[in-house]
């Protein structure tokens, strides 16, 4: 069980004008077009007045030839080098995806399967060889099916909150890099991975005012040590309901359900049960407010939630961008949004704040929709975003001091991976706005800095988890040559042929061998502030890995894998 962790100008162009396109393919046979100056033709270069043309002969017109040739070749070199040339931090160039970073595409393909590893229920198409079916009975107390899911980490709980924020989460990543993620072969893994957890969701909401948000008895859970297809211990089903309210968690889940009824949009049956459930979840938690772990007092040692405001804003902000229905913009601009958008106050995205990532979300309406652009308030939103990528940018005057001398963002010494990769993707995104819109740069107090600046520390974050550390290792488990072997999960500590039960398998928490299966894409908790990592399956708090921290690193990769604009819409 991971535990809580504490806590523009826009570019103009220069005597604008439409020139034709000329096209071209570069080494690799992708094409590459580029626009020529309306008086350029094969028979020369006229220098006359704007709607007419004249044939020009002589030395001088030859000699205007070469110099547009030249800066046009110029122009196209620098092209190329910024589409393609990996690396440096350049930033990528708006239009459909570019080359593959085979680094951050081989990656990808690693952390995508830690949730086919944490999948429940009748497992299909399975590819893990140490899992099979477990949990078919989850829900049953209640007459229903809750046998898929995922549990949340290394032990076999499913928690709703951390479960609905991972899926939010995935859902985001598909929708903006989701043709990057196309073009390194995993979208559909993601897909797949995503509608193993909205299909439990819709199980899990049976009435309007009913959500199911735990199952499993989580003191009984934690006096085992066996392998999910093992367990015999009893798994109740808790809900939340009008008098046992849980605002938090029926937000997370509605805002989960609108993302990923975008992301299957073509699906329109499903896509269109997955939006009724968001609205009427939605409606649920704004209309009976309360912390679920005050409903459910014993997930306080676990996933305690330290407000629901965060996660209303968040929800109504998914759901504007499914529906378009100005109501919930209003709801997040208006007296909710002065109450609960802690405006130029910034915060670290994890399960338990939505505030970043909501200033991130709405400033893609700020970014992409002029019609609604002005709105006072949401600028604010897009201000505190701001304010946040200031923060993480290691040379802004208010960059926060709070990292390892490896440059690793360190907030919480549990899980400490957690913040600065989800910190990461909304750099990525957010430069990756900047980019599509065309805006030059960000203001950090007295100093500038540009979309390249943010992928660059995004792509520090994720260099540093791939093993550009001190430790020269991957926290990323199954990438590169050393990683960990000690990672606190029981599926993968156990061996498959092993007979155990709940009370038998401690032997193998305890046992000083590396872990017989590996955990692949299982993304650790991570170093410690000094930089020290202590591979011990008891050392939890650096070696448990969760769903929700590999959301975020699929996320961030998914952004790095290759070069593209972002969608400016995601209807």
């Amino acid at each position: 069980m991971v535990a809580k962790a504490t806590g523009q100008p826009k570019i103009d162009c220069f005597n604008c004008r439409v020139f034709p396109i000329v096209s071209t393919t570069n080494s690799q046979n992708q094409s590459i077009h580029y626009r020529l100056p309306i008086h350029f033709r094969s028979e020369g270069f006229c220098l006359g007045k704007m709607g007419k043309e004249k044939k020009s002969g002589g030395c001088f017109g030859w000699f205007i030839v070469l110099i547009v040739v030249g800066a046009i070749a110029l122009a196209l070199g620098l092209t190329l080098r910024n589409k393609f040339h990996k690396g440096d931090g350049d930033a990528p160039v708006p239009g459909p995806p570019g080359a593959v970073t085979k680094k951050y595409g081989d990656a990808l393909e690693v952390a995508l399967q830690f949730f086919d590893i944490q999948k429940s229920g009748k497992l299909e198409n399975n590819e893990i060889s140490w899992r099979g079916d477990s949990a078919l009975q989850d829900g049953k107390d209640a007459d229903l099916d809750l046998s898929k899911g995922m549990y949340d980490a290394g032990d076999h709980m499913k928690f709703q909150f951390p479960m609905a924020y991972t899926a939010t989460v995935l859902s985001w990543a598909i929708l903006e890099y989701g043709d990057q993620m196309n073009a390194a072969g995993q979208l559909e893994s993601a897909r797949n991975s995503l509608k193993w957890l909205t299909d439990y969701f819709i199980n899990a909401h049976p009435e309007p005012n009913v959500l199911y948000v735990q199952v499993g008895d989580p003191d009984l859970d934690h006096k085992c040590w066996d392998r999910p297809e093992d367990m015999t211990e009893k798994r109740p089903a808790i809900q939340i309901n009008a008098s046992s309210p849980g605002s938090d968690v029926a937000a997370e889940t509605a805002a989960a359900m609108a993302a990923a009824s975008l992301v299957f949009k073509s699906n329109s049956g499903y896509s269109s049960s997955l939006l009724k459930h968001a609205k009427e979840l939605f409606t649920f938690a704004d209309q009976n407010r309360g912390l679920y772990s005050e409903s459910i007092p014993e997930v306080q040692t676990y996933y305690n939630s330290t407000g629901y405001g965060d996660e209303l804003l968040w929800a109504a902000s998914w759901l504007y961008h499914a529906t378009k229905d100005h109501t919930y913009l209003d709801y997040v601009t208006g007296s909710n949004g002065e109450s609960y958008a802690n405006w130029g106050s910034p915060t670290w995205f994890s399960w338990d704040d939505k505030r970043p990532g909501t200033q991130v979300l709405l400033s893609r309406v700020s970014f992409f929709d002029s019609k609604v652009a002005s709105n006072a308030n949401l600028q604010k939103y897009k201000k505190t975003a701001e304010a946040v990528m200031c923060g993480l940018l290691p040379k802004s005057p208010t960059a926060t001091e709070s990292r390892t001398k490896g440059g690793l963002l360190w907030i919480s010494q549990w899980n400490a991976l957690q913040h600065p990769v989800a910190s990461a993707f909304l750099a990525v995104i957010y430069s990756d706005y900047m980019l599509t819109s065309s805006t030059q740069k960000i203001h950090c107090d007295s100093n500038s800095f540009r979309a390249a600046d943010l992928r660059k520390f995004a792509m520090s974050q994720a260099n540093y988890v791939l093993g550009d550390n001190p430790m020269k290792m991957s926290y990323l488990v199954g990438y590169g040559d050393k990683y960990s072997q000690f990672v606190h999960h029981r599926g993968a500590s156990i061996p498959v042929d092993a007979t155990t039960n709940c009370s038998n398998g401690w032997q193998w928490l305890e046992s000083d061998t590396p872990n017989p299966n590996v955990a692949t894409g299982a993304l650790v908790g991570g170093p410690f502030l000094n930089e020290t990592f202590v591979d011990s399956r008891n050392n939890s708090m650096q070696t448990e890995p969760s769903t929700y921290n590999s959301a975020v690193i699929v996320g961030l990769l998914s952004g790095l894998v290759t070069t593209s604009s972002v969608v400016t819409s995601f209807t």
